[in-house]
């Protein structure tokens, strides 16, 4: 490719040109073909993969179940972004912007479809009463920091994660503006938990559930091999948090739901009860 792109005047879309995953995404909405989604027996039916977004939700959902809200039992369906299900119709009628996770609620008389993953979070925890302040200023600084994660994680993902993992070629530009981004934001999230044990005060919250699967992970080293390269081991604060969570087993469980990658004894495609942790992961089914 030339050192210098000239812009043409009317842009099109050239599938080849997107990467790793350019079959995941397209410049129209819209379905692509009829499918039906599946249905479970549990009032929440999740449609989702075990990305940073989908991880949000399953996490929730894990540990709304470990505090002992029953009623949140859910079936977990997998959506193959790679294979394009998030393109077919009964997926699209349920999120029209073709993004996982999608939740459908039928709890009520008639289902509730329930789309962004922030909007999941906030739905299930006032549906539960749990993980977010009920009123005043602890509820505004939960949102706060879901905001923030809602507004940054692009930086991260789509940004820094796109050019320095996923992009054809390697490009320092794109690769070091969204790397100081990327950076910015573990300086936000380590300068706040020096004082707080969590990141919206002295209790886990929907907050942490929603930054953790991006920004947590990047510390451990999950997210596109880039742990030495950030330096993420110098913001001691961040680091702290994201073991603290990791070592709760409901965000352990939660990291398998929808996986569909890794090792194998850590996928769980589908979840619809719980024992399907012990009996149902990909190592001992096989296939």
């Amino acid at each position: 490719m030339s050192d210098v792109y000239t812009p043409p005047k009317v842009w099109k879309w050239d599938r080849e040109n997107g990467g790793q995953f350019s079959k995941t995404n397209r410049p129209i909405a819209g379905p692509t073909h009829d499918k039906e989604l599946p249905v479970g027996e549990h009032p929440f039916q999740l449609y989702s993969l075990a990305t940073p977004n989908g991880v949000k939700v399953t996490v929730m959902f894990e540990e709304l179940l470990a505090a002992g809200h029953t009623e949140a039992e859910y079936d977990a369906w997998l959506i193959n972004i790679g294979e394009g299900d998030q393109f077919g119709s009964g997926f699209v009628d349920i999120n029209p912007n073709s993004k996982i996770p999608a939740l459908e609620d039928r709890t009520g008389a008639d289902p509730l479809r329930v789309f962004e993953s922030g909007s999941i979070l906030i739905h299930l925890a006032e549906k539960f009463g749990a993980f977010l302040p009920a009123s005043g200023s602890a509820r505004t600084e939960v949102l706060n920091w879901l905001m923030w994660q809602m507004g940054s994680a692009p930086y991260l993902g789509g940004g820094f994660g796109h050019f320095y993992a996923y992009a054809p070629e390697k490009w320092e530009y794109p690769i070091d503006r969204f790397a100081m981004e990327a950076k910015r934001q573990l300086d936000v999230l380590d300068r706040e938990l020096a004082t707080k044990p969590y990141i919206a005060g002295d209790d886990y919250s929907i907050a942490d559930i929603a930054i953790w699967p991006w920004y947590g992970q990047l510390a451990l080293g999950r997210l596109y091999d880039a742990a030495e390269f950030l330096d993420v081991t110098s913001y001691e604060n961040v680091m702290r948090w994201a073991k603290a969570i990791d070592a709760r087993p409901a965000v352990q469980r939660g990291r398998m739901v929808n996986r569909a990658f890794g090792e194998p004894e850590t996928q769980l495609h589908e979840r619809h009860d719980a024992s399907d942790f012990e009996t149902k992961t990909q190592d001992k089914i096989g296939g």
